[in-house]
């Protein structure tokens, strides 16, 4: 996974998977999901991040005990 955030664009693209995208759709105003071909997300596209996320430079990471999968079953 990885967060790139471009200053030039004030974009925000949130990459979970380096699967070729096939088809995108935004699901808001701003917010665009892209899709492999077996409708699985690859990303999410935040335009004008700057006025929708608090400090778009700052990302925080964390992986709960409660929920956390056991790597062997971990989807993707």
């Amino acid at each position: 996974m990885k967060v790139i955030y471009d200053t030039g664009t004030d974009t925000l693209n949130i990459v979970l998977t380096t699967t070729p995208i096939v088809e995108s759709d935004e699901i808001r105003n701003g917010i665009i999901c892209d899709y492999d071909k077996k409708g699985n997300i690859v990303s999410i596209e935040v335009m004008h991040a700057s006025k929708k996320i608090t400090d778009p430079f700052s990302m925080s990471y964390a992986i709960s005990e409660i929920t956390k999968i056991p790597r062997k079953q971990a989807i993707g």
